[in-house]
């Protein structure tokens, strides 16, 4: 059986007497991208920090493919490549000379750091600036610099700590469809506080709140954990408000348009049932009904607020 590419059990760490993160507990699968959401403050680095080896936690315990990363830390870097929040570059080297020298700290072999350090420009898209200095790079291009030598050594994990925070919109799309290649073939690991990133790029998603897990599942189980409390409504003969707050389940009516309304309930599960069944009777010639899905910044709110998964 294949192990999972990280798996973190009851990890917990303590700056001064301030606990930054509780009782994380989390596995990874070996492919795909996975999204660390979360406020800022809410722990995402500090566990990020901690799984690539930068931090030492205070409980728990690290596994990278199996590896104990407090007893082979060594082993486990190995198979990591990290980007944190700030780009680790050295602004007066081109960026062949930063990216050879990452090839040296990340021990490949001298013969092969030459290929290495032109197959990372190759795929981040930064090999007509090979002689550029990194500092007079823009913003877009110096991130490309940062997750090219997060990948220079082939890493089965990739973590990026807020990769696109700062960037203009150009920029991210770009950055984004970087990510995207990056992850075909190994797992990477995505952290930022904007939802609607976590959203395009992600297929699982974990979320720190408070420096605790409270949620871990898919991305389609997050947009859909909170049940929706209204539906969209469309009648060619829509009754007075009164009329349909006569409908059991019913709280409030808002109307969109002369013949769309937005419908609020207490939950029924059977409130589209309910409300096709006085159509019928009313004669308010019912032509389309939707569920209105809470927003992803709804959830975000719930689930920071009221933990339970």
């Amino acid at each position: 059986m294949q192990n999972p590419i990280v798996r973190i059990e009851h990890l917990s760490h303590r700056y001064s007497t301030t606990w930054a993160i509780r009782d994380i507990n989390l596995e990874i699968d070996q492919s795909g991208i996975v999204g660390l959401l979360g406020s800022n403050g809410a722990g995402k680095s500090t566990t990020m920090n901690i799984l690539c080896g930068v931090l030492n936690q205070t409980e728990g315990s690290v596994w990278i493919d199996g590896i104990d990363m407090r007893k082979d830390p060594e082993s486990a870097k190995k198979l990591i490549g990290f980007l944190p929040q700030t780009p680790p570059l050295y602004l007066d080297y081109t960026v062949d000379e930063y990216l050879t020298h990452c090839g040296y700290l990340r021990l490949i072999e001298k013969d092969r750091i030459k290929a290495s350090v032109a197959d990372a420009k190759e795929r981040c898209g930064i090999g007509h600036y090979s002689k550029r200095l990194i500092r007079n790079l823009s913003g877009g291009y110096r991130q490309r610099v940062g997750i090219a030598q997060a990948i220079i050594h082939r890493p089965r994990l990739v973590v990026l700590d807020e990769p696109t925070n700062g960037l203009d919109p150009n920029q991210i799309v770009e950055v984004r469809s970087l990510i995207r290649e990056i992850a075909e073939d190994r797992s990477v690991i995505f952290s930022s506080h904007v939802l609607s990133e976590i959203q395009l790029l992600c297929k699982d998603i974990k979320m720190i709140d408070g420096g605790r897990m409270v949620f871990s599942d898919s991305m389609d189980a997050f947009k859909n954990y909170v049940l929706p409390h209204s539906v969209v409504v469309q009648l060619a003969n829509p009754p007075s408000e009164e009329s349909l707050r006569m409908v059991p389940g019913v709280t409030r009516v808002d109307f969109l348009t002369a013949n769309q309304l937005r419908v609020y309930f207490d939950g029924d599960p059977e409130i589209t049932e309910n409300i096709v069944e006085a159509s019928v009777r009313n004669g308010w010639k019912l032509r389309e009904i939707t569920l209105d899905k809470s927003s992803l910044d709804e959830i975000f709110a719930q689930l920071s607020n009221n933990p339970s998964k």
